[in-house]
């Protein structure tokens, strides 16, 4: 197992859940945490251990974020108007690094921010290599030509281990992905039950 791997799976046990909804993941059946003091279990959590499991799934669902990077997009998401819960899974699925992830352009989102950061991605037919670039609707993803017989594209769209979700249109042979609209929580097709207005709560009170 890869170090990446590890890390992954190890952020799965730490929270107790199948993050990314895989089928090999560790979690399924090692459902406690890591470490020596793991087999005890999980502990009971106060109103601010739910609050802040909230935004480390959230966070860490997300190729684990900085903490700069998430706070930024939470203040984002409170300045716009309307429900900042709401807003702010709206800019977390405007990331390049989401959008490639959600087309099955990469089996992971670790992955999607690796491919990103390599050059391998373009944003309306210029390269972008920052995997959290916000991308607005109506912009055009696809892979680099030169770059779209990588075994690592082709087995990702083969294997179709998730459901697109329908805010984004997929051309699979020609791996190009356009932005239609930013989603709303409801939309968005996460394995396991996400919680931005304890995320919200959570920044409200620090």
């Amino acid at each position: 197992m890869t170090k990446r791997n590890n890390r992954k799976y190890g952020i799965s046990r730490h929270l107790g859940v199948n993050l990314w909804g895989r089928a090999k993941d560790p979690v399924n059946g090692r459902n406690y945490p890591p470490g020596q003091h793991g087999l005890s279990g999980y502990k009971k959590r106060t109103d601010y251990g739910d609050q802040l499991i909230a935004k480390q799934k959230l966070k860490k669902y997300y190729g684990d974020i900085t903490e700069k990077k998430f706070r930024s997009v939470y203040k984002e998401a409170a300045r716009r108007k309307g429900d900042t819960s709401e807003n702010l899974i709206g800019l977390l699925e405007s990331m390049l690094l989401a959008v490639v992830y959600r087309a099955n352009f990469a089996k992971t989102v670790f992955e999607a921010r690796q491919l990103i950061n390599h050059g391998h991605i373009l944003v309306d037919g210029k390269r972008v290599n920052i995997a959290t670039y916000n991308l607005k609707a109506g912009q055009v993803v696809e892979v680099r030509e030169r770059s779209k017989q990588m075994l690592t594209f082709q087995t990702s769209v083969a294997s179709k281990e998730r459901s697109i979700p329908e805010y984004i249109e997929v051309d699979s042979e020609k791996l190009v992905v356009t932005y239609n609209r930013v989603p709303v929580l409801a939309d968005v097709p996460y394995p396991v039950v996400m919680e931005p207005n304890l995320v919200v709560e959570f920044y409200s009170r620090n």
